[in-house]
């Protein structure tokens, strides 16, 4: 993979000069993709608790925009006009994609995944056994763990530039709330809850309900509750209250959700999932 990284990576320094439809370009684009469509690559992971991105890989994806041409792909009644095909080879895959949903090629499925009417972009990987709920999108590069949960709405957000910019990163056993909107790099640890219609971005800051304290900003910490909520701010205009993310309760690590009894939870809160 050493000698396709260095590959991909002069072609990008030389991006301006390439020809569309290059043959020789087109194969390396290609088998770089290709490890994103197999699973065998991923754009970015968490090496001790911090993300790590693979920018050649990113690199990949944006070179192969620029060298695809428009082509026409019919499905049935359904007519698509795009530069990059549709994933495909679903049953041997072990993923069942109901009718309305569809995924690039480029973007990763592990088993057990199933879509609803939904949609997954290119160099986005979602784990083993996890439901992309209707109408949920998982955007560019994003990585969502095994056993999640994108409810109705859901929308993750995707990133292909600037350089370096981090992926949304959902991580295992995570339960996202109808409408919840989780962008520009934000993260939720692993086997915490949502609550319906939650924005979370890079800036926001998520806050501990019991203490006050400020947690992190875009992160919500493994194994809690979380809520959307706002905070006071006084500007020269006026007194204004400002997006928060507020962590409610924790829960016990390792135990999967109980669905009726989380949204006691939330309902106490005046949200659901």
């Amino acid at each position: 993979m050493t000698d396709l990284t260095v590959q991909i990576d002069q072609l990008w320094e030389q991006r301006e000069t390439l020809t569309p439809g290059d043959p020789d370009v087109g194969r390396v684009v290609l088998e770089a993709v290709g490890l994103l469509d197999t699973g065998q690559a991923r754009v970015a992971e968490l090496v001790a608790g911090e993300v790590v991105v693979h920018e050649w890989l990113r690199r990949a994806i944006l070179l192969l925009f620029r060298q695809s041409r428009m082509d026409t792909v019919e499905v049935g009644p359904f007519e698509f006009a795009d530069r990059i095909p549709l994933k495909g080879g679903y049953a041997e895959a072990g993923v069942r994609v109901v009718p309305g949903a569809s995924a690039r090629w480029g973007s990763f499925l592990d088993r057990g995944v199933v879509l609803m009417p939904s949609y997954v972009n290119i160099g986005a990987r979602v784990g083993a056994n996890t439901m992309v709920d209707t109408w949920a999108t998982v955007g560019s590069c994003a990585q969502v763990g095994a056993n999640v949960h994108l409810s109705g709405g859901v929308g993750i957000g995707g990133v292909l530039e600037p350089p370096q910019a981090a992926p949304v990163i959902v991580e295992d056993d995570v339960l996202v709330g109808s409408r919840c909107m989780v962008v520009e790099g934000a993260r939720v640890g692993q086997g915490s809850v949502l609550g319906a219609g939650t924005i979370l971005a890079a800036s926001v800051p998520v806050i501990d309900a019991e203490t006050g304290e400020e947690l992190s900003r875009g992160v919500v910490p493994p194994w809690c509750v979380a809520v959307t909520a706002t905070r006071r701010r006084t500007f020269p205009g006026g007194e204004f209250g400002l997006p928060c993310v507020l962590v409610i309760r924790r829960l016990e690590q390792g135990r999967r959700h109980d669905k009726a009894q989380l949204n006691d939870v939330l309902r106490a809160h005046g949200t659901t999932v």
